[in-house]
């Protein structure tokens, strides 16, 4: 009889990092005029990241320097105004878009008031499970060789998927204006505590969650971002659709998936529209 694998974590393959701004005009909501202005703050703010993340490629003298993009999100119902969500190839380029942002007319004019920084994240849990339920099986265990080895073969088959390249180096969709935040963590109670359930039951839970997600594909683009010893949070969610709606229909639907209702604790949500949307150059994937 095999013994079950406990308290192990899945494989995950990282890709661009990713930082969540948070701004508040000190003198309330912009009234039309002042949307106007500030869709001209966000053009010079691109130009100034543009410009700034240009020089730092040639100074590092990489192709590599220009992958990534900032978007612009005009926030509707929240005490704060706007949104800034940049991507970028390492952590250091997304501290070179704080700092050229923060010298902008824009981030001048306003307060910052909620950060949040994190990666592009595919979590392979199936993968992980299907490994790990194999070294056992030989009286191996996780991290071997022969599991690294086997494991090589598979990271590099998933990275070379288009569907893995999207999630690790998201582009930035054309039609869908409306953005979405949120950050998340799994539970740690006593009794529903995600870190102790084994890998096998942590794979079903999160093939089931990802077939609800599926359900919303052409509607939804769903950018995830791990945040574990980076953030107070453990993950984002950025959700870009064309219907604003459709953010409540697929975050409904995934509460009553058994991963969200027994082991899901939610941050505050940010909604909105992109204004000025800034691609710098076009999104490249690393």
């Amino acid at each position: 009889m095999t013994t079950p694998i406990v308290a192990h974590p899945p494989e995950t393959l990282e890709g661009w990092y990713a930082l969540h701004q948070i701004f508040r005009f000190p003198n309330g909501k912009p009234d039309s005029a002042r949307l106007v202005r500030l869709a001209r703050l966000a053009a010079k703010a691109r130009t100034r990241l543009a410009r700034s993340h240009s020089a730092k490629a040639r100074s590092r003298k990489t192709n590599a320097g220009g992958a990534g993009w900032t978007a612009f999100v005009r926030l509707i119902g929240s005490a704060s105004d706007l949104m800034v969500i940049h991507f970028r190839e390492t952590l250091d380029a997304i501290g070179g878009a704080e700092e050229a942002l923060s010298k902008s007319e824009l981030a001048k004019s306003a307060n910052c008031t909620y950060s949040f920084v994190s990666v592009t994240e595919a979590g392979l849990y199936h993968i992980t499970a299907e490994l790990a339920r194999a070294a056992d099986a030989r009286g191996g265990k996780v991290g071997d060789a022969e599991y690294t080895r086997t494991l090589a073969g598979r990271v590099t088959a998933e990275l070379g998927s288009e569907h893995i390249k999207r999630r690790l180096y998201p582009e930035l969709p054309p039609n869908m204006p409306y953005v979405c935040f949120y950050p998340m963590s799994k539970r740690r109670d006593p009794m529903q505590n995600w870190y102790s359930l084994t890998l096998d039951e942590r794979s079903r839970l999160m093939q089931s969650h990802g077939v609800t997600g599926r359900r919303y594909a052409g509607k939804i683009q769903q950018v995830i971002t791990g945040a574990i010893g980076i953030d107070a949070w453990e993950w984002g969610v950025t959700l870009f659709a064309q219907d604003p709606l459709d953010f409540k229909k697929l975050v409904t639907d995934m509460r009553f998936d058994e991963v969200s209702a027994k082991y899901a604790d939610f941050g505050e949500f940010f909604v909105g529209k992109l204004v000025g949307v800034t691609e710098l150059g076009a999104p490249r994937r690393g």
